[in-house]
């Protein structure tokens, strides 16, 4: 797979918050910022199989959408296409440590949607600012895991003056 090599982790970031708020669910938001990117010659239906994981898979308050979107932009690039591939060990680890990493960091402790959103009235929407905000900071982690695994660089940590046209 082709993958561009050089990617701001930051903008990746904020386009899938910016995503969320445009219009698409946070795992569409984070498979949308990822493909795009990362200029990743795959189809647009790759946003579309997202589609059923945003309020914790179908509205169901279980799994946080925007990790079950991060898992899947994952898979895309350490998930196997057939079977009895190895390269799926690779996919278990990534995918293990995003779930670990959102655990620790949401400031919750929690993967669950209903705890994650349990102080605010879903009706009206009060919980939106919060899941664009896991949004982004899944986005971010997806994507430092895929520059550091595939020794691309991230625009964000060069100096000045270091490679600009990228």
């Amino acid at each position: 797979m082709n993958v561009k090599q050089a990617v701001s982790v930051k903008k990746i970031g904020d386009d899938a918050e910016a995503l969320f708020r445009g219009g698409f669910f946070c795992s569409e938001a984070v498979v949308s910022a990822i493909r795009s990117n990362f200029e990743l010659d795959i189809p647009e239906e790759v946003i579309a199989m997202a589609s059923g994981f945003p309020v914790g898979i179908g509205r169901s308050k279980c799994l946080c959408g925007a990790v079950s979107g991060g898992v899947m932009a994952l898979g895309i690039f350490f998930g196997r296409t057939r079977q009895g591939d190895p390269k799926v060990e690779k996919n278990l680890e990534v995918s293990k440590e995003l779930h670990d990493w959102f655990k620790e960091n949401n400031g919750k402790n929690a993967l669950c949607c209903r705890i994650l959103t349990k102080e605010f009235d879903m009706g009206k929407g009060e919980h939106k600012e919060q899941c664009i905000y896991f949004t982004g900071l899944v986005a971010k982690k997806v994507a430092e895991i895929v520059v550091r695994e595939y020794g691309l660089t991230n625009t964000d940590e060069r100096k000045p003056g270091e490679g600009c046209n990228d």
